[in-house]
């Protein structure tokens, strides 16, 4: 921004020194005066520039910054990132540490948050920013804050302590020509989903036995979030249902939200379309397969995409809907948003200015353009925004009419209750698929856990 100001004033310049060349006679004191400011600006704009490069080389240390997104490691090390960050801040080290997935990060920033091992710059979910909230630095005041759309929606305590890398939509991923063949159309209610997914299991099923309507690799349990996780929120239209949940004592009794969604759920998960071995299966062997079209269907998020592609097959028959978890056409069409990979600075780091200097680097024009443009991921900042890609934007065009969910992952009461009751929405979705599970008594066992966990903590 400085830059182009300098380039301003210089241009400034040039414009009056060719006005002087071209009159008849001497300057006038008005020039004169227009000139001497202009030459004010400029030494002021030069001193500004060199204080600010000064600054950046006074900034020094290592960084460690950690991630489990594959696509961003990816995108890092092709596009030298620590490299480019060091064009600008010379004496200041990044070292990357990738962790395999969601889930094993989880489990080793929770563990390094009790030894103050925490890493100088770390990414959350919504769902695990008020998990480490009393470790996170207050990034409100920062630029990249000012220009996120999001941030500031997710601030805790008036605190924004995260900023979301990208605007999250989900999506249900389809292959448009074995729709075709079956002869079955998109699904644009529950009920249609589940007899879609029905006929395509019953017709390809028959010639293939490992043949999955709907791919969900429930081996790692977390991919059946898009159900498990965001269909309490889509079926009340609350993006706050979490937060709901912890002002109930049984919030799995009948009639609830997510006592119906968890009910739907059930139904389609244990019908035979996710094909003969769902718990067999991890996320990546099921991508694999739908890219191969021995799935129709699989469900996830816009970073899904990029997977697909990166399968190397023939996408051309590719197609994007919304999960449609509403019972009829009458019903508003719920569609979930959220921020996410939400970038915070540690207060374990011990070079905290150099950790901001990062994240503000990562968000401006040196970085971030290139980065969103990289990835499927919609743009989560007003000064760089993005269109959608082509196959993402078909299923804002077979939903002209839906209703955006801003989803929260739950509070500090859910999270409390949620870690008393040990209630984990994505390990009970794939419990749903064990022998002998029972779902009523299910939820039996979760209320009277939920009322007791409610009192013990003194929650309201």
């Amino acid at each position: 921004m400085k830059r182009k100001l300098f380039t301003a004033v210089l241009s400034g310049l040039m414009v009056a020194s060719s006005l002087v060349g071209c009159a008849s006679g001497g300057v006038s004191d008005t020039e004169k005066t227009d000139s001497t400011v202009a030459d004010t600006s400029s030494n002021e704009n030069k001193q500004e520039s060199g204080s600010n490069t000064e600054k950046k080389e006074s900034l020094s240390g290592t960084l460690t910054f950690a991630i489990w997104d594959n696509n961003l490691n990816d995108f890092i090390e092709e596009n030298d990132m620590i490299g480019k960050f060091q064009e600008q801040y010379p004496n200041i080290d990044i070292e990357v540490e990738k962790i395999k997935d969601d889930s094993e990060y989880w489990n080793a920033m929770k563990m390094r948050s009790s030894a103050n091992q925490l890493p100088d710059v770390m990414f959350n979910k919504p769902f695990t920013l008020a998990r480490f909230k009393d470790y996170l630095v207050d990034l409100s005041s920062t630029e990249a804050c000012a220009n996120n759309e999001l941030a500031e929606g997710y601030a805790i305590d008036g605190k924004v302590l995260g900023i979301p890398m990208t605007s999250g939509y989900e999506y249900v991923y389809y292959w448009k020509d074995m729709f075709k063949e079956v002869g079955v159309e998109v699904p644009t209610t529950w009920p249609e989903l589940e007899e879609v997914a029905k006929k395509l299991q019953d017709y390809y099923g028959k010639d293939n036995k490992d043949f999955m309507a709907i791919a969900c690799g429930l081996k790692d349990e977390w991919p059946d979030y898009p159900y498990m996780e965001f269909m309490p929120a889509l079926e009340s239209g609350n993006g706050q249902n979490w937060n709901t949940m912890a002002s109930q004592d049984e919030p799995f009794a009948e009639g609830t939200d997510v006592y119906k969604s968890y009910e739907k759920i059930y139904r389609l998960f244990t019908s035979g379309v996710l094909g003969k071995d769902p718990l067999g299966l991890g996320n990546d062997q099921v991508t694999s397969l739908f890219a191969t079209k021995q799935a129709a269907i699989i469900a996830l998020g816009d970073w899904g995409l990029q997977n697909i592609q990166n399968s190397g097959e023939d996408i051309s028959e590719l197609g994007t809907f919304y999960l449609p978890t509403r019972n009829t056409v009458s019903d508003p069409y719920n569609v979930i948003v959220q921020g996410d990979s939400f970038m915070g600075v540690t207060k374990h780091s011990k070079n905290p200015e150099a950790a901001i200097a990062f994240v503000e680097w990562f968000y401006s024009d040196a970085w971030y353009p290139d980065f969103i443009n990289y990835v499927s991921s919609a743009s989560s900042m007003s000064n760089f925004p993005k269109d959608k890609d082509p196959i993402l934007a078909q299923a804002d065009e077979l939903c002209p009419d839906k209703v955006l969910i801003m989803y929260d992952g739950g509070g500090d009461n859910f999270m409390a209750i949620q870690n008393e009751t040990t209630f984990d929405y994505k390990k009970l979705g794939a419990q749903m698929l064990t022998q002998g599970f029972d779902l009523q008594a299910t939820f039996g066992d979760l209320n009277s856990k939920w009322t007791k966990a409610r009192e013990k903590l003194g929650i309201q």
